[in-house]
């Protein structure tokens, strides 16, 4: 069965349990213990406003995912909008205005968002960061983000790197204009899936559910901590 064909339901995958740490090391004569300290948290705008995935909290960010300047397309894309600053680049889940889901590369610069098909390598949508007013995320663990664009529709996706994504957006806004974003955190929200279509999310922690326009849905591809495992020109 193709993995990324939308089904009828979205189960969110609870975080595994963690094993306890083990115990310090005793004191050698003379000597202090040897601590093993665990990593710092990665500092994000989203510390503390929503229930955290260890794998979000403790994060390595890498930004460029994918290797745009090694990509012929993504390079030639970029270069005819006179972009050449990438922030983050990375495969992506984006939902259609029949809520059907698509896979996308998205490419984040210091100007503008861009969505990209990567079986066909054609440029599907460009936002400025201009353009953008809020972002949607939900209270829960899970992948899913709204991207709020008044002056034309907006965009809901996921990815497992949701919460590298909405910091990326809002300071590359915050360093080329005099505000920020509001990131909003809430189970229910509307989006403009279209200029005149307008869709509610609702998420439901109870048994891993969220609802779209009360459709539910499921897509086994966000389950995962991991990034997405399929590559360019494949189905």
């Amino acid at each position: 069965m193709d993995r990324f064909r939308p089904l009828r339901r979205i189960q969110v995958e609870p975080e595994p349990a963690q094993p306890p740490a083990a115990p310090a090391a005793a004191a050698g004569a003379g000597g202090d213990a040897e601590r093993d300290e665990p990593p710092a948290p990665a500092a994000g705008l989203l510390m503390g406003a929503k229930v955290r995935r260890r794998a979000a909290v403790y994060c390595d960010c890498k930004g460029d995912y994918i290797g745009v300047p090694n990509d012929p397309c993504l390079a030639k894309i970029l270069s005819k909008q006179g972009d050449n600053k990438v922030l983050f680049a990375d495969k992506v889940l984006k939902f259609t205005q029949s809520g059907k889901m698509k896979r996308r590369i998205l490419v984040i610069t210091d100007f503008a968002l861009y969505l990209v098909d990567p079986d066909a390598d054609i440029l599907k949508r460009r936002i400025a960061l201009a353009a953008v007013d809020k972002l949607y995320i939900s209270n829960l663990s899970d992948n899913f983000f709204a991207i709020i664009v008044p002056t034309e529709y907006d965009c809901l996706m996921a990815s497992t790197r949701k919460k590298e994504i909405v910091n990326v957006i809002v300071k590359a806004i915050k360093s080329t204009s005099e505000y920020e974003p509001e990131v909003a955190s809430s189970n229910r929200f509307e989006y403009h899936a279209a200029a005149e279509v307008i869709k509610v999310v609702e998420f439901e922690d109870a048994d891993g559910m969220f609802n779209v326009d009360n459709t539910q849905c499921r897509c086994y591809a966000m389950l995962s901590s991991k990034p997405f495992t399929w590559s360019r020109g494949t189905s």
